[in-house]
């Protein structure tokens, strides 16, 4: 819905021109009519107007000059002349003042309504620019609801970005929302215009505000401080990036992408305000220590050095928060680190099921920065302890495996190394494993699986001569065989099968 003010000093005719107007049935309201230039000046300084009906001739200040004060005021004012004089002065300095149209008395309805209807038709197409201007930016439902404001294509604009701070107490969706944050703009910009746009980022919002403000401030980066204040009262933590010069229209969403390149590079643990002249606050790490870092603590990751890991992981969150450590920083520290324990399993068959992105989300979405820290470090030992259980868990798998394979090749002759080599482990590790859950060497270990096998044929097949044994299960030569045989067995085959056959 458009609005209008219609400027005539008679009454009848004035009377007329509202009935007519009321009758196109058109988009367009009218807020106000008075009977003389001086009064349609202060209301339209007080009052968004889209459109002035203006008789030429009135008392304190004829139409033209009252055009030429509003324009000032609201370049994008339209105006249409309403007058009983078509002489071609009158017309010439309409035109010069960009009059839209140009009414002569008596006003038809015909004749107003072919105005009228251009004019919107006018608006509407300057509306829809501004929405293409503006997509990709604002959330698409709130675009397409958006009501014509042709307000909003006039004069320049300074330009802002409120994204919730991280580390702050969540403000709730009763004050993290547009009606919320546009009154606090409202109140600190009158009586300048001003818009906010929810984004396409859930956190963020866009803030648009008419470049007279700089009238009430002495620079962008005081509005934005006055801002930033306002909603603290609100409880509401916001950081804050502006483009410090007014931008006009075209140049709307460029400045979007400026803005939001800035927040994302530079937004830190401690900063608040920001612009386009912003420069890195003394106090960030230098360039590669936050890779430097990394590297340190993924490598004691990997070698299970959890305790060693916890005590320095506390101390280097607390120095990041003194040294004011960028966002994007921070973020790909504890990325990094969620990636390493992922390498190592944790989120394949992890117990509690909590995916990669949910968990890291979690922590960054903390309260305060000392509820992040507590977050992290208590992550971290639980990652630690579940890695620790599936080391435990795992030699226990890979020594029933060896065994498994062993018994297999109970019939052949194969090394630590060969066995090492199928199951793409090193022979120490191998021999470790043995020992650990045999409390015997691995060549103990095989060789009793043999001895045990060769007792059992000795039951099983009593007519088998020693040298046969010998052969099948891969010893080469007999009286090896029976050397190992009477070390594990303490007696030779030969008393081994006696006995089996005295038990008999």
């Amino acid at each position: 819905m458009y609005t209008a003010i219609i400027a005539e000093d008679s009454k009848p005719i004035l009377r007329n021109i509202q009935a007519l107007m009321q009758s196109t049935e058109l988009p367009i309201r009218i807020t106000a009519t008075v009977s003389n230039g001086m009064e349609a000046l202060e209301y339209i300084k007080a009052h968004p107007v889209d459109i002035l009906l203006t008789d030429i001739r009135m008392p304190k200040l004829d139409g033209l000059a009252l055009i030429e004060q509003c324009k000032l005021v609201n370049p994008k004012l339209k105006a249409v002349l309403i007058s009983g004089y078509s002489d071609f002065e009158y017309t010439r300095k309409a035109l010069n003042l960009q009059v839209f149209d140009y009414l002569l008395k008596p006003v038809e309805r015909h004749q107003l309504a072919e105005v009228m209807q251009r004019l919107v038709a006018h608006l509407q197409e300057q509306q829809g620019s501004v929405k293409d201007l503006l997509e990709g930016i604002v959330e698409p439902q709130f675009l397409l609801s958006l009501e014509p404001q042709a307000k909003f294509a006039a004069g320049d604009k300074i330009m802002l970005i409120l994204r919730r701070q991280l580390f702050t107490p969540w403000p709730g969706p009763d004050r993290w929302n547009g009606q919320v944050i546009q009154s606090c703009l409202s109140e600190v910009c009158a009586p300048h215009d001003c818009w906010v746009f929810p984004t396409l980022l859930p956190e963020q919002f866009l803030a648009v505000i008419g470049s007279p403000v700089l009238e009430t401030y002495p620079s962008v980066y005081e509005c934005m401080k006055r801002i930033y204040a306002e909603l603290q009262l609100q409880g509401i933590e916001v950081s804050i990036a502006a483009e410090p010069q007014p931008v006009v229209n075209r140049m709307l969403g460029k400045v979007y992408e400026k803005l939001d390149k800035l927040m994302n590079e530079q937004l830190s643990v401690s900063s608040r305000l920001m612009d386009t002249a912003y420069t890195m606050p003394k106090g960030m790490l230098p360039g590669g220590e936050i890779e430097r870092l990394t590297k340190h603590f993924t490598d004691m990751i990997e070698q299970r050095q959890k305790e060693r890991c916890l005590l320095l992981l506390g101390q280097q969150l607390l120095n990041f928060n003194t040294a004011n450590i960028r966002i994007t920083e921070l973020e790909r520290f504890i990325w990094s680190l969620a990636e390493t324990f992922s390498s190592l399993g944790y989120y394949q068959d992890s117990e509690d099921g909590l995916k990669l992105e949910d968990e890291v989300q979690r922590m960054l979405k903390s309260e305060s920065y000392e509820a992040f820290v507590e977050a992290v470090l208590d992550w971290t030992e639980r990652c630690f302890d579940w890695l620790n259980h599936q080391k435990k868990k795992s030699g226990e798998e890979l020594f029933q495996q060896l065994d498994q394979y062993l018994q297999q090749h109970i019939y052949s002759q194969i090394s630590i190394t060969d066995v090492a080599l199928k199951f793409h482990v090193s022979p120490s590790y191998i021999s470790r494993i043995i020992k650990k859950y045999s409390h015997q060497t691995f060549v103990h270990y095989y060789m009793q699986l043999k001895i045990a096998e060769a007792c059992r044929l000795i039951a099983a097949k009593p007519e088998m001569k020693v040298k046969e044994l010998s052969e099948v299960l891969s010893f080469g030569d007999q009286h090896y065989f029976s050397k190992v045989f009477k070390e594990y067995t303490g007696c030779s085959p030969t008393e081994y099968k006696e006995g089996q056959t005295d038990r008999g």
